[in-house]
């Protein structure tokens, strides 16, 4: 039978996120957003409130929750700070690969060091030349006896200046293509491995973004993931999994928006009345609220077919693509909506129209989704 409703564990979930972001995120969001600094405070609490790892299973010391719970935390703490969500819930994304394709003793080893402590992972797949088009990555992994020596360099890679452990995804036989991408965890320690300068982004400033180079790594064979050739179903694998967590984080950052936009409109008064009685104002707030509840029941289907052992690589294109659509507009309408007011840096708004375009870039440009989408349907 189908529900909509959501169970009271659920529900508890979503309230225990949401008070955490009342208490922790909001007050210092606009804070961390000048400054562009790590915000180790609220990661600190994030991890012992156990809105971290939340996805990895609970015999390694995570949170044991599914794709759809993940969405539900996702977009409460996108609704306070979209930058301060991508470097908690990152690690969910990164650990995906290792939980997907490691052995039990890598398991072991690499999701019990990370849940047992604060350790962030970066999952390093962009490169400076290699973005949509992951078959063209660059970067080498050359067998060497029981070693690999990898060389290459990796951009734009999340929580690189934070990381304890990078998922890194290399060509171990360039003939073969996308055939030929592997991947390996490394520690950060390892020699060869260096992290660049942080990036001055225009949005999302409070999480942490640099670029990974790697010269002459060389790692034992059993960092490997899986076998040779199993890093791109890796990688496919993980963004079906990761993809609703993007769509519900976008839906969040549009709430907020809406929100905010909302409360203004009742207050401000222009010809007399409060704006959101003129129809303009109101067609613009009402667009905002369906298309939200839309994105979030797209996301709810793609996290739930995955929860359920079926296939979503469309159904997680789909939320993803318009999710991210429907935040980069319903923040525009909400600058629009408060007027000059919006452009300055004083009202929040500005802020989260900054904060929401990167959704459309990362994880698989709104363009790269829609192929996703045609070829899953239509061949």
């Amino acid at each position: 039978m189908l529900s909509f409703k959501l169970s009271p564990e659920q529900e508890s979930l979503r309230s225990l996120a949401r008070e955490f972001v009342r208490r922790e995120i909001k007050p210092v969001a606009a804070l961390y957003d000048r400054t562009g600094e790590v915000p180790w405070p609220v990661f600190k609490k994030a991890y012992e409130t156990g809105l971290m790892n939340m996805q990895v299973p609970e015999e390694f010391g995570g949170g044991g929750q599914g794709v759809l719970n993940g969405c539900l935390v996702a977009e409460e703490l996108a609704a306070g700070c979209a930058g301060i969500s991508a470097s908690v819930v990152l690690n969910d994304l990164a650990c995906t690969p290792i939980v997907l394709g490691g052995t039990a003793e890598q398991k072991e080893r690499w999701l019990k060091s990370v849940c047992g402590d604060m350790s962030f992972v970066a999952f390093c797949v962009t490169e400076p030349g290699a973005g949509s088009d992951v078959a063209a990555l660059s970067t080498t992994a050359r067998r060497e006896g029981d070693h690999y020596v990898l060389n290459g360099g990796k951009q734009f890679i999340t929580n690189a200046s934070i990381a304890d452990y990078f998922v890194v995804f290399a060509s171990t036989d360039k003939q073969k293509s996308y055939r030929g991408i592997s991947a390996f965890v490394l520690e950060r320690n390892t020699s060869g491995l260096s992290v660049g300068k942080k990036e001055d982004k225009m949005g999302q400033r409070a999480s942490d973004t640099a670029s990974v180079s790697l010269d002459n790594v060389r790692v034992t064979a059993d960092c490997r993931l899986g076998g040779e050739g199993d890093g791109f179903r890796l990688i496919m694998r993980t963004f079906d999994k990761s993809r609703p967590g993007v769509a519900a984080a976008a839906v969040g950052l549009a709430r907020a928006a809406m929100e905010y936009a909302l409360e203004y409109a009742r207050t401000r008064e222009q010809f007399g009345v409060p704006i959101i009685q003129h129809q303009a104002i109101s067609f613009l707030l009402a667009d905002m609220q369906k298309d939200i509840d839309a994105a979030r029941l797209l996301t709810w289907r793609a996290a739930w077919l995955t929860d359920t052992g079926e296939r979503n690589s469309g159904e997680a294109a789909m939320a993803k693509a318009f999710a991210a659509d429907v935040a980069m507009r319903v923040t525009t309408d909400a600058v629009q909506i408060f007027g000059g007011y919006g452009y300055s840096r004083e009202y929040p708004v500005e802020k989260l129209m900054r904060d929401a375009k990167i959704l459309q870039i990362y994880e698989g440009t709104a363009q790269i989704q829609r192929l996703l989408i045609a070829k899953t349907f239509y061949g």
